[in-house]
């Protein structure tokens, strides 16, 4: 039996390519992050069927127009349930979205077109329309935990389709 060939990718070389999670420097591990914020978002987990729900409610930390933490240095310490993502972490958290920077390196795929390693440029990410950049309707201080349900939305889990395509849209 003949093995499958190993298809070619054009980031082959690149640094997330060539290098395990766990190799990777501070700089080249914070760099996989496409600052999309997503995962800056509430969520909730079905306790019968283990499901996640996000919804359009960030944490309290997240500036929702510049999709980036007020005090990231100092997020856990504010945030005591936020979730730091590890080499380790980042192969088992079933609630990263589908375009998230280090589930895609994780799992041994390219990075998306709009990725900030790719295109050079941190705003593709929001010309892609995959940041929750306009789209956050509150943080976590202005609903209550109870009222989060009445929150819940479907776009964080899924990729527009703009942001499908191989490259950059005329």
């Amino acid at each position: 039996m003949t093995a499958v060939p190993k298809k070619i990718s054009p980031q082959d070389g690149f640094f997330w390519k060539t290098k395990t999670l766990e190799e990777m420097s501070q700089a080249e591990w914070e760099s996989l992050c496409d600052g999309c914020a997503r995962c800056c978002l509430e969520k909730l987990e079905d306790e019968d069927s283990g499901r996640i729900y996000f919804t359009h409610v960030g944490c309290r930390l997240l500036d929702g127009d510049a999709c980036a933490c007020h005090d990231y240095a100092n997020r856990s310490e504010r945030v005591p349930d936020c979730v730091r993502l590890t080499p380790e972490n980042v192969r088992t958290l079933s609630w990263l979205p589908p375009s998230c920077g280090y589930r895609l390196v994780a799992e041994g795929r390219d990075l998306y077109w709009w990725h900030p390693l790719i295109s050079g440029d941190p705003n593709t990410v929001h010309d892609a329309g995959v940041s929750v950049r306009g789209r956050v309707e509150a943080t976590e201080t202005e609903v209550s935990v109870e009222d989060l349900e009445d929150h819940i939305v479907s776009w964080p889990a899924l990729l527009p389709r703009r942001a499908k395509l191989k490259k950059r849209p005329g």
